[in-house]
């Protein structure tokens, strides 16, 4: 790649605020989508989820673990949809996903916040506990295999299950689009936010593809510098791997 051209001093802060003055307006806009985030409606939830967790057989209550506020990272399994299909999957979690969840570091913030944050994923509890402990994450993972939690949020698609959807566009106006890869089954990448007022679940808000990014400190940092990001394709790889030529783990 080719670097920045050379500048002196006082060009270079001619430049550097004139940028500044797009980046308060950035923060500026950024404070009022988040404030709209905020004011968003909540729509009450009446189905019964099972999940199984640490502690054996848990509801969405339970997800909660006490507080009043609960953020669901579903994060992709790569033999999920070779499983729909009664095929023998690689038993790991996304790469992607993972990349993404290295970024968390301690959750106490959160909890004193009065927010849960947690990981779903469609694999069998079974499955993802030797994965959870290789990444070496404190973070609840729960499985959502064989409940509908998944696709009622859209972060998985099989059209025998619920209709396609992926960030709120129906199949039709994917496939008007790029993004006809999201038409296929299997998982996506999401969060879900939920409220709650007593055993009264509310959903608030839902997220998808890059709409996740803000997770991926790497990806700040990287955006600092004259370099672009590494060309992943969105798929990194597992951070036990580098330096391997089998670093990369296909995500479906």
């Amino acid at each position: 790649m080719s670097l920045p051209s050379v500048a002196s001093r006082d060009e270079w802060l001619a430049a550097r605020l004139e940028l500044l003055e797009r980046e308060k307006q950035v923060m500026k806009e950024q404070d009022a989508v988040t404030a709209q985030r905020r004011a968003l409606p909540m729509v009450k939830l009446d189905k019964d989820y099972v999940f199984e967790g640490p502690d054996g057989k848990a509801s969405l209550t339970d997800l909660f673990d006490g507080r009043g506020q609960l953020i669901v990272y579903h994060f992709m399994w790569n033999n999920a949809a070779a499983r729909a299909r009664g095929s023998q999957g690689m038993d790991e979690g996304c790469a992607s996903c993972s990349f993404t969840i290295d970024h968390l570091g301690s959750l106490d913030h959160l909890h004193a916040s009065d927010t849960t944050f947690v990981l779903v994923s469609r694999a069998p509890l079974a499955e993802i506990r030797p994965f959870h402990e290789r990444m070496g994450w404190d973070v609840p993972w729960y499985s959502s295999a064989g409940s509908d939690f998944n696709f009622d949020f859209h972060a998985t698609n099989d059209e025998s299950v619920a209709p396609v959807e992926f960030n709120y566009k129906d199949k039709e106006t994917l496939l008007r689009s790029p993004k006809t890869a999201f038409v296929t089954n299997g998982d996506g990448q999401a969060i879900s936010v939920f409220v709650r007022d007593e055993d009264t679940v509310f959903h608030t808000y839902s997220t998808y593809g890059r709409g996740t990014e803000f997770m991926m400190g790497t990806y700040q940092f990287l955006d600092l510098t004259p370099k672009p990001r590494p060309n992943y394709v969105n798929e990194w790889p597992y951070r036990d791997t580098y330096g391997s030529e089998t670093g990369h783990s296909h995500c479906h």
